[in-house]
């Protein structure tokens, strides 16, 4: 029987800070002991799992005898963000990091958005996506400018009124950013951040488009194509990756929405990987600093976990990881520099103690080993399962 891998990120979902969390402002984030402390985090499959067994979580009950292998793993790049997460989870170790903005992008570059577009720009400011388009949406309706806003990642964010600037048309907009965006300029992603409703009460949708630059290198995605396997998205991994190494994938509305077409995937034969993002945990509630919302997604998360473990094969492997944290009690709106959680699951896995991994890339090599890909031009070395 062809052997798979479900490769599930809980985006954001971090486990306690990286020794040098102090450099990023980070001393204290730890976004899973954040919901535990809320007292409403009830997660049973995955403490089942090994959750609460990991080395140093500091929070939770561990299994007496967890059904699965865990641990966790340290960041070795030179970042917080999506794209440097889940680029070293494939096997990139980003050792420069990717530019950012903090005092907004510099004129030449607000100049060649307008020559690409015909429109005028408004904010060109650090901002939350929430509240850009309360402060700026009126303005924009007005005056059809477009609202370019950034944060604390490498980012340029493109929001628009969905019924001033149809959605295919940001999209084109944003590929035309995407151009600009390069060289002494270059951003990790630009983001069409579309919106409905009328003032005070827009709403962003679930539109979202992210572009991102390439990896720089070929990652675990392209290994296993190479070896004539498959890789399926869930999700915005095809973006993250710009599609690079990408077979076929969907995109999501929701961290339900990624679940069920998770499901839905393990009924179906292939040999490779499916690799799926659930995005929710990070853009709904890390982000919003929403405490309670973040711990119900988990609980709800888990409840999924528990219909997903009974449709695995004997020969599946399933790892559930993040690819930063973002603690939902931290100061501010960014992501925060933590390691991440492994969960591996299987029948032909020994639950066991993977300790404390100093690469995220340890996962990719392991999804190439399970799946008997050559990964040694990968950084990482494989947990031994």
């Amino acid at each position: 029987m062809a052997k798979r891998v479900f490769l599930i990120v809980l985006d954001s979902c971090g486990c306690g800070e990286l020794p040098d969390a102090g450099k990023f402002g980070d001393e204290g984030s730890h976004t899973i002991r954040t919901c535990f402390d809320s007292g409403k985090l009830h997660v049973p499959n995955l403490a089942r799992m090994g959750l609460f067994n990991i080395d140093g979580i500091g929070c939770g009950t561990p299994a007496e005898s967890p059904c699965a292998a865990y641990g966790k793993c340290a960041e070795r790049s030179a970042g917080k963000d999506t794209t440097t997460g889940h680029w070293e989870i494939a096997g990139l170790i980003s050792t420069i990091p990717m530019k950012t903005y903090p005092n907004g992008f510099p004129q030449p570059v607000l100049d060649a958005l307008k020559a690409a577009t015909g429109r005028e720009i408004l904010c060109n400011l650090p901002y939350s996506g929430t509240e850009v388009i309360r402060d700026y949406g009126r303005e924009h309706l007005e005056t059809g400018a477009l609202i370019v806003y950034t944060s604390a990642d490498s980012v340029l964010q493109i929001a628009a009124h969905e019924d001033l600037i149809p959605v295919p048309e940001l999209y084109k907009i944003c590929e035309k950013a995407r151009e600009i965006m390069q060289g002494e300029y270059a951003v990790g992603r630009i983001i069409a951040r579309p919106f409905v409703g009328e003032y005070p009460d827009f709403k962003r949708t679930a539109n979202r488009h992210d572009y991102s630059v390439s990896p720089f290198a070929p990652t675990m995605l392209d290994a296993i194509q190479a070896a004539g396997q498959k890789v399926i998205s869930v999700g915005k991994i095809a973006d993250i990756f710009n599609g690079q190494g990408i077979s076929e994938g969907s995109r999501t509305v929701s961290n339900d929405d990624g679940m069920g077409k998770t499901l839905q995937l393990t009924a179906r034969d292939f040999e490779g990987l499916c690799f799926v993002n659930l995005v929710e945990f990070d853009s709904a509630y890390g982000h919003r600093r929403d405490i309670a919302g973040y711990t119900e997604a988990l609980n709800i998360f888990d409840a999924q976990l528990g219909a997903l473990l009974p449709q695995l094969r004997d020969d599946d492997l399933l790892i559930l990881t993040a690819d930063h944290g973002c603690d939902p009690a931290a100061h501010g709106t960014d992501h925060t520099r933590e390691y991440i959680p492994v969960l591996m699951y299987g029948r032909q896995v020994k639950p066991q103690n993977l300790g404390v991994r100093d690469c995220f890339s340890d996962i990719g090599q392991t999804v190439c080993k399970w799946l008997g890909v050559d990964a040694s031009a990968l950084a990482g070395t494989a947990c031994e399962l």
